[in-house]
């Protein structure tokens, strides 16, 4: 096969950067090593940013979003038993969060893409990518159960399959990793029962964080903070209900709703960015390139971040010969990264119990929270990076 633009990976990186290159004229081959279903069916991201949001309508594919996406003006923050609510859409200029989960973005990507009758194979396996320094790079890759190896040449090559894709693992010596691991995970579920509440709920607890947030009118999402190597099999239904009921409990409030659990799940808190985020014609976008900490739910949204990007430079590049966007691709895209990485870092910190924090480091954490809660400024600077800020 020949194309412009060879996009590893059909998450919502590679297909928002293929929607955005159809409406731009475009050619492009999405290759993808899991099933159709898997990607449909993967359980990640709920919250959308603005600026996502914006995207999504302007590339079409917002029909279903505006529909069932649950629009929120605030946010929670739940400690001392009390909530406290960050007004969001007031403090940052009308700017909202829509919740709307990330496999159904996915899924109206594949739709769309489906009915355009572009290129995109799923159940195939990109081996190595080749020849990045040239001209003419290329993807080899294996199809279905065929058995044998294939090649996709193209102009360009967006990396948009994760940590573990063999995008990232291309990256020359000399590429610098910047990581940093927290004590700490979130044992998560997804339960079918409505919310208890209107709006996310971050919870500070001495019993370490909790999260209420929610899918849709019927299905609602959970976290608590547990250890990085917890055993599932230690946390029956019922223990995980009481102990979301302790966290999440507040004056004057009901318990929270229960129902039947459907996935349960422990999610590493780790934050990561490589730079940079280009090698020749390799392009790394999403996961590939950065991963955040959830607490500040950029991960979805950076990743639909660096692909407006690189689909604006490649449509200048083919328009008219401006090779500006492409050249600064990762330093645009990596202002916004790790304004991200602070913002995800900083949330992680105040809502967070850390191993060995003695009463001075409980105190201070408290503090910050009260100020946040207190001061128009502080709670602004939380919306404005909630929210997603419109340049960086």
């Amino acid at each position: 096969m020949r194309t412009q633009v060879g996009i590893v990976g059909a998450g919502p990186a590679g297909l928002t950067l293929a929607r955005l290159l159809e409406a731009a004229g475009i050619d492009s081959v999405v290759l993808e090593a899991r099933s159709r279903e898997y990607v449909e069916q993967r359980v990640r991201a709920g919250v959308l940013e603005q600026g996502t949001v914006d995207c999504l309508r302007g590339a079409g594919v917002a029909g279903r979003l505006d529909r069932e996406g649950l629009t929120h003006g605030g946010v929670e923050l739940l400690f001392d038993g009390r909530l406290h609510r960050i007004p969001l859409a007031e403090l940052a200029g009308g700017r909202s969060i829509v919740v709307y989960g990330q496999q159904e973005i996915v899924k109206d990507l594949i739709a769309a893409r489906l009915e355009s009758g572009l290129p995109l194979h799923f159940e195939t396996a990109a081996g190595a990518v080749h020849g990045l320094e040239g001209d003419a790079p290329r993807i080899s890759y294996r199809q279905g159960g065929d058995g044998g190896e294939h090649g996709l040449e193209c102009d360009f090559i967006a990396g948009c399959d994760g940590f573990h894709g063999i995008c990232r693992a291309a990256m020359p010596e000399g590429t610098r990793a910047y990581t940093r691991d927290y004590p700490f995970a979130w044992l998560g579920i997804l339960a079918s029962v409505e919310p208890s509440t209107e709006e996310l709920i971050y919870a500070h607890h001495d019993r370490g964080f909790a999260l209420h947030s929610m899918r849709s009118p019927t299905v609602s999402r959970f976290y608590l903070q547990c250890e990085p190597d917890e055993d599932l099999g230690e946390w029956p239904d019922d223990r995980i209900w009481d102990e979301l009921e302790l966290r999440l409990a507040h004056d004057g409030g009901a318990p929270i709703r229960r129902g039947p659990i459907i996935e349960k799940g422990v999610t590493p808190m780790r934050s990561f960015v490589l730079e940079p985020m280009r090698h020749g014609r390799l392009f790394l976008a999403g996961d590939a390139a950065h991963i955040v900490p959830p607490t500040g739910a950029k991960g979805l949204n950076l990743a639909v971040a660096d692909v407006r990007v690189l689909a604006a430079a490649l449509a200048d590049h083919y328009r008219s010969a401006d090779g500006a966007g492409l050249a600064g691709y990762s330093e645009t895209c990596l202002r916004r990264v790790w304004r991200a990485e602070h913002f995800s870092w900083w949330m992680t910190t105040m809502l967070h119990r850390f191993p060995g924090d003695d009463d001075f480091a409980q105190r201070l954490r408290l503090a910050q929270l009260r100020y946040v809660c207190s001061s128009r400024a502080a709670a602004t600077t939380l919306a404005e990076n909630y929210v997603g800020l419109e340049t960086v």
